[in-house]
């Protein structure tokens, strides 16, 4: 009798170290690195959703969970914006682009829908480091480099996504609607310009 409640007390202690060992590891932060593609466009009040420009992020992120299903998750990535132009009119065909790259600190509050699928919303932050238009056509090509201070530095927006995550790498698809204007209303001829980016990311975890 006493060696059966020996084993009852110690597999219920066993139980509670394995079961506070999970948690713990539930509400562990985790670190990593993540890199994509991105989609943009700028969008005005008459949209042209023909204008995507390809381009890419790459960045760190950190993820602290508050509960076993929700969690913050701040990031710091570069990330190119922009949107391209292709023409053909009176014989000169060709490719325009306009280039803007910015440093970008999103803040994300993830809610886990399972254990692996989750969806993500939250503001970001961007700042504009540097940026140029390219023009590619049968007449010839150029490239002229953009000055910043023609433009509103700090682009500020909702970010809204869905993750999904396994142990060590997690994947997702993000959409970046900008609330801020990229032109000055004296420098940039579409002024009232807004960012508008979709993005496909793979993840890294590192711990």
């Amino acid at each position: 009798m006493k060696k059966s409640k020996k084993l009852i007390f110690a597999s219920i202690t066993l139980g509670l170290l394995s079961f506070t060992g999970i948690q713990a590891q539930e509400k562990t932060p985790a670190f990593g690195f993540k890199g994509g593609l991105n989609f943009s466009n700028l969008y005005t009040d008459t949209v042209d959703d023909n204008n995507v420009l390809t381009g890419f992020n790459a960045g760190l992120y950190a993820k602290f969970p508050i509960t076993n299903s929700i969690a913050i998750q701040p990031e710091i990535s570069y990330t190119t914006k922009g949107s391209e132009l292709v023409y053909n009119s009176f014989g000169v065909n060709g490719t325009a682009k306009f280039n803007i790259n910015y440093i970008e600190v999103p803040i994300l509050l993830v809610a886990n829908l399972t254990d692996n699928f989750n969806v993500q919303v939250g503001p970001y932050l961007a700042y504009m480091v540097s940026g140029k238009t390219t023009n590619d056509s049968n007449l010839g090509s150029s490239v002229r480099t953009l000055n910043t201070d023609d433009f509103n530095k700090f682009d500020a927006g909702i970010s809204g996504g869905l993750g999904f995550d396994l142990d060590a790498v997690n994947f997702g698809v993000r959409y970046n609607y900008g609330l801020t204007k990229i032109g000055k209303d004296d420098s940039f001829t579409s002024s009232d310009a807004k960012n508008s980016v979709f993005s496909a990311y793979v993840g890294l975890r590192l711990n």
